[in-house]
């Protein structure tokens, strides 16, 4: 009998005050964003553990080397007291590590994060002129967001390394009034969908990269580092700006402005569905004014990875 063993705790959320600083941002065009200051630090964090060590609690019912989920949960809390956190990559990583220094019997594990951004709020300004970004004031912000994951393991000389990785921006909701079509497409019997040269497009869509060298996804030279928010402001420049004719044609293009904007990466991933609305109502006198309902399942479904060669 073989065994392929995995156990953890998930949805560990953390909110961690005054992390250090993320700097040394490279600017691009498409993005403002050039760094946080991290005085609130939000994650939910998840550690799978792996190895063929803890066979006897499956088997035996021998619970010795077995860490209880519930100090995992707490693990994560105490590092994170002490962790630098300027990504969430970072973040992962120092927890991981942690993980693996402090029981040695585990043998590699996966760290998941997702991002539970909590942008300052817009307060009056001090001084009376204008408005401000509040300096103790933070707004729960559900849209997008930023996701990792990264495995790891001991090295021959127990050093930890990271054996595979992967960031994000995830749960991304983009609509395109005009500026979009879907024509010439293959028809038959079976096809009622009609042409559209020129439609609205609403997507849902999470977009995934990796780096060549995985260490700079977790800052080891921070100019190399790739922003998830830079990626989301990229998504929606090439968005706006480009007359997609299929929502394939628009995830290949913010793709490859991926990769030509950051030479680092190795591979890029959309992971995307069509959401558009239904048109129930146009106005007579205005062909622009209309009304939409939500669309009845089922949903158009698109993926894409571009990787270079």
């Amino acid at each position: 009998m073989k065994h392929e063993i995995t156990y953890g705790k998930a949805d560990v959320k953390v909110y961690r005050t005054h992390a250090e600083p993320l700097t040394g941002i490279t600017p691009i065009p498409e993005s403002p964003f050039s760094g946080r200051e991290n005085r609130l630090a939000a994650a939910e964090i998840e550690v799978v553990v792996r190895g063929e060590v803890f066979i006897d609690a499956y088997t035996k019912g021998d619970n010795r080397l077995v860490v209880a989920t519930d100090t995992m949960k707490n693990f994560i809390h105490a590092v994170s007291l002490k962790a630098r956190a300027r990504t969430l990559e970072e973040w992962l990583l120092e927890v991981g590590t942690a993980f693996l220094d402090t029981y040695p019997h585990m043998e590699r594990l996966t760290m998941l994060g997702r991002d539970l951004p909590f942008p300052a709020a817009l307060v009056p300004a001090p001084d009376g002129d204008g408005f401000s970004a509040s300096d103790r004031l933070f707004s729960r912000d559900r849209g997008d967001h930023g996701s990792a994951r990264l495995d790891l393991e001991r090295d021959a000389s127990g050093a930890v390394r990271i054996t595979d990785h992967h960031s994000g921006r995830d749960e991304l909701q983009l609509i395109k009034t005009t500026g979009s079509a879907f024509a010439d497409f293959a028809r038959d019997e079976h096809t009622t969908l009609p042409e559209r040269r020129d439609r609205p497009l609403y997507i849902w869509c999470n977009i995934g990269w990796r780096y060549a060298d995985a260490t700079d996804a977790v800052l080891a030279s921070p100019e190399r580092y790739v922003a998830s928010e830079q990626v989301a402001d990229l998504a929606n420049a090439v968005f706006h700006e480009f007359v997609s004719l299929s929502i394939q044609h628009l995830v290949n293009e913010i793709g490859l402005r991926m990769l030509d904007r950051w030479p680092q990466l190795a591979e890029v991933s959309f992971d995307a569905q069509n959401r558009l609305w239904d048109l129930v109502a146009e106005s007579d006198a205005d062909a622009t004014v209309k009304t939409y309902s939500d669309p009845r399942p089922p949903y158009g479904h698109i993926g894409l990875v571009l990787r270079r060669d």
